[in-house]
């Protein structure tokens, strides 16, 4: 048996904090009736989420080579998203992406039906890694290296210690623990430089697909779903 909320969590419905104010606002059913207690231990009965039926939902796993010109949202009206580049089937069973890529950085994109390992994996409290090749404007300097390394302080925030290794005069490898918006390409900003290129290369325990070509995608092999399990902290349900 399983708690209501970790159940719909798991079935992609959103993270445990969100799917705890459907379930209080009434907009989840288990075998007919409407229940408001996050804490119901379920076993296979029929839950619907506003009249859809949550229970058997497909679980993905998708790894995407995100191209450049392409949104990382669920849908845009004047705009294509990630999820354009996918069949309709995984949007159906409550895909989504992890984080988000900016409209022009390139690479490695996670989408997943479960909220709370989405959740989990894009909290800056689990430092899970990911990985950028930055092609700046300006040459890169040791200074760079020394700010990266300290945080780099920002208009609302200061970034946590990040890792710059320098493999040109205008290439970088930045390591990053947290995902803000437009974080890599503001830190290089506070340091007077501007990115001109941005391509993911790894999200925690996984490596961008050498085999994909930009728009391509694949599902994660079960060695790299357990692994993404484990840099989140969290076990995997059978």
């Amino acid at each position: 048996m399983m708690r209501l909320d970790k159940a719909l969590a798991h079935q992609g419905a959103g993270s445990r904090a969100q799917v705890r104010e459907m379930i209080r606002a009434g907009r989840v059913q288990v075998n007919g009736q409407v229940c408001r207690d996050p804490a119901l231990h379920v076993e296979n009965g029929s839950i619907t989420l506003d009249g859809e039926p949550m229970n058997g939902a497909e679980q993905a796993f998708i790894m995407l080579y995100k191209p450049a010109g392409v949104l990382t949202a669920a849908d845009d009206r004047k705009c294509a998203t990630v999820m354009d580049l996918l069949p309709a089937r995984y949007a159906a069973c409550g895909c989504m992406p992890v984080g988000r890529l900016d409209k022009d950085t390139t690479g490695l994109l996670l989408l997943t039906s479960d909220g709370e390992l989405a959740h989990r994996l894009i909290s800056p409290k689990r430092h899970v890694s990911k990985v950028y090749l930055a092609q700046t404007a300006e040459p890169l300097t040791g200074e760079d290296v020394a700010a990266f390394e300290a945080g780099v302080p920002l208009k609302d925030f200061t970034a946590l210690p990040a890792k710059l290794e320098v493999l040109g005069e205008r290439l970088g490898r930045v390591t990053v623990f947290e995902g803000k918006y437009h974080q890599v390409k503001r830190m290089f900003g506070a340091r007077g430089n501007r990115v001109e290129a941005l391509h993911r290369v790894s999200f925690g325990p996984l490596a961008l697909d050498e085999g994909l070509h930009p728009g391509e995608y694949r599902e994660l092999t079960e060695k790299e779903i357990d692994a993404l399990y484990r840099a989140a902290g969290r076990e995997r349900n059978p």
